[in-house]
């Protein structure tokens, strides 16, 4: 049985734009998953555990909705070593990040366990990560928040598309 899922992928360390292409094509070679759809490169403010810091690097974020063989936890493992491979070093939580790829949905799943919550607790409140999903499912609905076209528009703070 097959599961629709949305990642989101962020990197502010590197050549950022070459390492989001990369790293999609990677996501579509993975045996169980078949990429359908995915969102411009857009640019954002390194978010910080004290909030968004314009001192850290940018970010570049992209969308892409999948579908997947793979049960959630196989899919955090396969997506785990794709970061690892282009480099990912987890020394400390917020810190910049050569690849960083979250799952936000996982069909309409809800998962909690130690290692993985779905959907992603702070997607609702990243325009990082709605803007670019809005772009590719005008129709999306965060499970638990509702509308994504509706989040987007009570966000404040913004992306802009990366150039």
């Amino acid at each position: 049985m097959k599961s629709a899922a949305i990642l989101s992928l962020g990197s502010n360390l590197g050549d950022r734009r070459v390492t989001l292409e990369a790293a999609i094509q990677r996501i579509s070679d993975t045996k169980g998953i078949k990429l359908l759809k995915q969102s411009e490169i857009y640019e954002s403010v390194a978010l910080t555990d004290s909030g968004y810091d314009p001192e850290q690097p940018s970010y570049l974020n992209a969308v892409v909705q999948i579908e997947t063989s793979l049960k959630p936890k196989p899919l955090l493992r396969a997506l785990n070593e794709i970061e690892n491979e282009f480099g990912r070093i987890r020394l400390q939580r917020w810190a910049p990040r050569t690849l960083d790829i979250d799952i936000i949905t996982y069909g309409f799943e809800l998962i909690e366990t130690k290692s993985l919550i779905v959907p992603h607790p702070r997607a609702f409140e990243r325009s990082f990560v709605l803007v670019p999903w809005l772009e590719i499912d005008p129709d999306a609905i965060l499970p638990g928040r509702g509308s994504v076209a509706n989040l987007v528009a009570e966000l404040s703070d913004s992306v802009a598309v990366a150039k």
